[in-house]
């Protein structure tokens, strides 16, 4: 089974999202960029990330970042999920290496698909 990383700091988003994609994908939710490139710098490659934007500690932008500098995490699937609708946010995701950016709310369908998508994509 495929595995999703959710990060985002706001409990009752992760619990949503791990409703929706733990019937297709094994899910493990972190709380923001720090926890979750410790876990994946201990050896942890997920399929495809899900992040939020603003978390505490690292950031949805430096967490981007940090993930593309890494050969092990150049091609990682990472769609952002933010409450931003400004085209500049998404514009300083995308040119950081972001593959996708959905507002919140967000359709979970829609979601579900753009993981597939990038996940078929990559393999």
């Amino acid at each position: 089974m495929k595995q999703i990383l959710i990060i985002d700091d706001e409990p009752i988003m992760r619990k949503l999202l791990e409703q929706i994609l733990k019937q297709k994908y094994e899910v493990v939710s972190l709380e923001n960029g720090k926890e979750a490139l410790e876990w994946m710098y201990s050896g942890n490659i997920p399929d495809a990330v899900v992040a939020d934007l603003n978390m505490p500690e690292i950031d949805g932008f430096e967490y981007i970042a940090k993930v593309r500098e890494s050969a092990f995490f150049s091609d990682l699937p990472l769609i952002v999920l933010s409450g931003e609708e400004s085209s500049s946010e998404r514009i300083r995701c995308l040119k950081l290496g972001a593959n996708d950016y959905l507002i919140k709310p967000f359709n979970p369908e829609e979601l579900g698909l753009r993981i597939d998508n990038l996940i078929r994509l990559k393999s």
